[in-house]
């Protein structure tokens, strides 16, 4: 039987990568999964890449869930205040949240020494990452903790003590990891979980390996077999953040 069947989540960022991998499973498990980003069959995509939120969403219907497309563009409030505010009104719940949109590749992030560094990529991982990471949470809070016993999962990348090698990629990673910390805390009379999960190394659909390469990485749907078990037995009590780091 489907463990998700009934339940509701919400995937940003999931026209490509670990979004759409997730998607994919959660679908597999039954959840109505709203599929949120910018590349829309319609508009495109403001990368040139191919993918769309409807693509996935087709993916997710067909695995047995309901995918339903919406384009939110997460750095923008009143369409994120919009989306949870669709979700409130089409179910009435929400069970999980997946935040997952991250504007911080549409520049390489490359290796190089912080006085090289471009402000302007400063300022897109700020914007459609770490800001439009809090701006998810805050949105989602509400209809979480109306609901109880839920998941907020934010993707991330594991920094540790380990220093990336890119200053404003760690410093807004870093930041990031900070978020579960404080959600844990707020929406724990809720009973509503929120963690941080760093993926490994995926084969994500912009990336050109090698057949040896990619045979070294996990697929994009490898974390999303963690959700339907985390959520399966959550209860009454939010756990404190957590992280799950795989290299």
């Amino acid at each position: 039987m489907a463990r998700l069947a009934g339940k509701v989540a919400v995937v940003t960022g999931a026209s490509r990568g670990a979004g759409r991998g997730i998607a994919r499973v959660l679908g597999e498990e039954g959840a109505t999964v709203y599929v949120t980003g910018r590349s829309t069959r319609a508009g495109g995509s403001p990368t040139g890449r191919p993918e769309t939120i409807e693509d996935t969403a087709g993916e997710v219907t067909a695995r047995g869930g309901e995918g339903i497309p919406v384009r939110v563009d997460h750095t923008d409030d009143a369409q994120v205040r919009a989306l949870f505010d669709r979700v409130r009104t089409d179910r009435g719940r929400l069970d999980l949240v997946v935040s997952n949109a991250w504007g911080g590749y549409e520049r390489s992030v490359e290796f190089q020494p912080c006085p090289d560094l471009d402000p302007a990529h400063l300022d897109l991982m700020y914007t459609a990452g770490l800001r439009a990471h809090l701006l998810t949470a805050q949105r989602a809070a509400p209809l979480l903790t109306g609901t109880g016993g839920g998941l907020f999962v934010l993707t991330t990348w594991a920094v540790g003590a380990r220093y990336h090698g890119h200053l404003y990629y760690d410093v807004i990673k870093t930041a990031i990891n900070r978020i579960p910390v404080g959600l844990a805390a707020e929406l724990a009379p809720a009973g509503v979980t929120a963690v941080a999960v760093s993926p490994g190394w995926m084969h994500t659909e912009r990336m050109d390996l090698t057949p040896e390469e990619a045979a070294r990485t996990e697929s994009t749907e490898f974390v999303g077999h963690l959700l339907p078990p985390a959520l399966s037995v959550l209860g009454c009590s939010s756990r404190s953040n957590a992280q799950h780091t795989r290299y």
